[in-house]
């Protein structure tokens, strides 16, 4: 049934008996920079190519300020944290992304609340979020509060789903007519922009990761980027055990966490940051060769919206149901062929049965649906 499909993905990827998902690409000045590091003896978490990444980044995205740290995960965990999120305050986001999304949240003993995604972006719905809010939540003392609950809805995170960007501007004023903090998870959606503006500037701050799936790579790897300058210095306070600086002593004044990027990982990511262009125009030149095979082939594949341009970080196909789309995943994969369904909604996992949700149809028409399918870039 999807015989055709499968030859082609080959096609575009030849003379490989296993073609992945999204392979790293290492064809810059990695080995070189990795050697002057260990060459400098400064492999960890001092190193001149931390300062480097995150003067780096702040310029490509336009953010002004950048903490680099070990992960995305823990990049929305002090995200979270440094906007003022406390134990039993809840977090709007949607089911469909993730777990590191919701685990940053569980880091801080709050509560996810799960609403819808648009079926244009992949990512959190405005029109949903607002008829949540609207439904469920006050204004009292300048604070919102979920009539349902009682507890204080502190913070938004929309996800950037497979680098296309959520429609932010809408997403922005709800939040700021419900005094509610924007936090961006922004993790697959390096070099993505909505309206000429990079992911992760819209909100608070925003949270990227470089894990080794990503379009550039540390091995591990993430940052917190924002315009606040104060946020921008709790962050890297916390993230580097909160200690004050001092030419030997060691004291620290709160408990903080041991999230700093070593300087090993921040080589390998700048020489990939020197290719990041040209591994988004090879990315773009594959989806379009992906959206005109598979309109030719009825198949509907998931493209970029309105003011969106999308780093297509992975590129997803959408069936007409969920045996299509099982049967896509067994053909392809029995091949040598990675493919991969979506992750399973959050809502419902265990860990999260007793969330509050809104109406999540879009969400669940997708995951019976959805296909990702290989997206690295090609040498």
């Amino acid at each position: 049934m999807f015989q055709r499909s499968i030859d082609f993905i080959k096609t575009v990827f030849p003379r490989k008996d296993f073609i992945a998902l999204h392979e790293p690409r290492f064809i810059g000045n990695e080995k070189k920079y990795l050697n002057e590091c260990i060459d400098s003896t400064f492999v960890s978490s001092v190193g001149k190519f931390v300062d480097q990444f995150e003067i780096m980044i702040s310029k490509y995205t336009g953010a002004k300020y950048a903490v680099a740290v070990v992960n995305g995960t823990s990049a929305l965990h002090i995200a979270l944290l440094v906007s003022g999120i406390e134990e039993n305050d809840e977090v709007i986001t949607q089911s469909f992304t993730f777990i590191a999304t919701c685990n940053a949240i569980g880091y801080c003993k709050a509560k996810p609340v799960f609403v819808d995604v648009d079926k244009e972006t992949l990512g959190l719905s405005p029109e949903s979020l607002q008829n949540f809010l609207e439904t469920n939540c006050e204004i009292r003392d300048n604070e919102c509060i979920n009539k349902v609950s009682g507890r204080r809805v502190r913070a938004c995170i929309p996800m950037h789903t497979f680098g296309h960007i959520c429609r932010m501007d809408e997403i922005k004023t709800i939040c700021e007519m419900y005094n509610i903090v924007l936090i961006e998870d922004a993790a697959e959606s390096l070099g993505s922009t909505y309206k000429g503006r990079h992911a992760g500037t819209f909100g608070k701050v925003g949270a990227i990761s470089f894990n080794g799936n990503k379009i550039i790579t540390s091995g591990g790897g993430g940052c917190i980027i924002t315009d606040d300058e104060e946020f921008a210095k709790k962050a890297k306070h916390l993230t580097t055990t909160a200690k004050i600086p001092h030419e030997w002593d060691y004291t620290h004044d709160m408990i903080a966490y041991n999230y700093r990027m070593p300087n090993l990982n921040a080589a390998l990511l700048v020489a990939q940051l020197e290719k990041l262009d040209e591994f988004l125009s090879d990315k773009r030149e594959l989806a379009l060769q992906y959206q005109e095979f598979f309109k030719k082939e009825g198949i509907e594949f998931m493209t970029e919206a309105k003011d969106c341009r999308s780093n297509y970080w992975l590129n997803a196909i959408i069936l007409n149901n969920k045996q299509e789309r099982d049967q896509f995943l067994k053909d392809s994969n029995a091949q040598g062929v990675m493919t991969r369904p979506i992750w399973t909604l959050m809502h419902k996992l265990e860990l999260f049965q007793d969330a509050q949700c809104s109406n999540l149809d879009n969400s669940i028409w997708f995951e019976e649906r959805i296909v990702n399918i290989p997206s690295s870039v090609r040498l």
